[in-house]
């Protein structure tokens, strides 16, 4: 991969281009509904095909760095395989359902009608139950991550699911029939994952063999940074644009699905961290093995929550909030991690967004 470079001033205040470009989304949502309502059309299968597009350009300029001999190393090293796997299948899906139980059942149960509650739970539970397989490449790549290893758990999680997703949100839901989403699934997994990989490794090769490592990794990979983290921006105006407006028609609402959702991913995260340091990963394979069981898989959520209890249902809304707080989430979580590197032995300082 091309050499780190400190980071420059667009990178550096990321956080505040993300908050602009929230604010930006909500705004065109609300005065151009007819704008929104068009993009929100351009579907297939539940897959947006416009943030399709944009993730292309968010994960092509990471999947194009990748020395895929790293890839097959990263399969030999079953430590952080093994940690990813426990934590997306057999932590997370019970920590959200405990979560959103508790909040939506106990604590906030004076202020929701049972079923409401119910129905919060339920896409709670959802997202839970489907780990990331396409945003984690954008957050390991901004934590300076091992990409070889985040490949390598992309392509088990998205295996892993078309096995486990439905009997596991069927237990979760005491739900016997679920019906599984396959075409959102492998179109998904396609789309976000495959073009990429393909597009990349292809490119890759032929610009290696013509111009040469040294103009790949000083000219070429570098400008492409700024592509994959414009793109980033450009999908946070999309996904408001879309969706913003439930943050002013129910902003109680929304509020209390965020909080449960946010405690699990802080949970999940820190549990995973934690494990990573015990078992002693280098920071390179502890970064995107937290993320992973921090981020979730929102088409299949979504296309799962409309499929079941409807377009209008309550656990159709608490997927979508999952999907409004990815982002600025795992934004979150990628300077937490660039923060504490040091505390993995042999790692160098990294400069942290800000």
């Amino acid at each position: 991969m091309a050499k780190k470079k400190a980071l420059g001033a667009f990178e550096k205040y990321l956080t505040l281009w993300v908050a602009m470009c929230i604010v930006v989304g909500i705004i065109v949502g609300r005065v151009f509904p007819e704008v929104a309502a068009f993009l929100n059309a351009l579907q297939y299968f539940q897959v947006s095909l416009p943030i399709a597009i944009c993730l292309f350009f968010m994960i092509y300029p990471i999947m194009v760095q990748i020395d895929f001999r790293k890839v097959v190393d990263a399969g030999k090293t079953p430590k952080p395989v093994a940690l990813t796997l426990i934590v997306n299948w057999a932590v997370k899906p019970f920590a959200m359902a405990f979560f959103a139980w508790l909040f939506m059942s106990i604590i906030f149960s004076s202020y929701l009608d049972p079923d409401l509650a119910s129905s919060y739970t339920a896409g709670m539970i959802l997202l839970g139950v489907a780990p990331c397989t396409a945003m984690i490449l954008v957050w390991s790549y901004l934590s300076r991550g091992n990409m070889g290893h985040t490949l390598v758990m992309v392509a088990i999680n998205s295996l892993t699911m078309l096995f486990l997703y439905a009997p596991l949100a069927g237990f979760l839901l005491g739900v016997t029939n679920i019906a599984v989403p396959w075409e959102t699934i492998g179109l998904s997994v396609g789309v976000y994952v495959g073009i990429p990989l393909v597009a990349g490794y292809i490119s890759r090769v032929q610009i290696l063999k013509r111009k040469g490592k040294e103009w790949f990794e000083q000219s070429f990979a570098p400008s492409l940074h700024y592509i994959a983290i414009i793109a980033l921006l450009i999908t946070l105006i999309l996904l408001f644009s879309l969706q913003g407006n439930i943050f002013l028609e129910q902003p109680l609402y929304i509020v209390m699905i965020f909080v449960p959702l946010f405690i699990q991913n802080q949970v999940i995260f820190w549990l995973t961290y934690g494990a990573a340091k015990a078992v002693s990963l280098n920071y390179e394979d502890a970064a995107p093995s937290a993320q992973i069981g921090a981020s979730n898989h929102f088409e299949v959520a979504i296309a799962v929550a409309i499929t079941i209890f409807g377009l209008s249902s309550g656990a159709a809304l608490a997927a979508v909030v999952g999907v409004l707080m990815e982002v600025p989430v795992m934004l979150l979580l990628v300077k937490i991690c660039l923060k504490t590197q040091h505390w993995f032995p042999g790692e160098k300082s990294i400069q942290v967004l800000r």
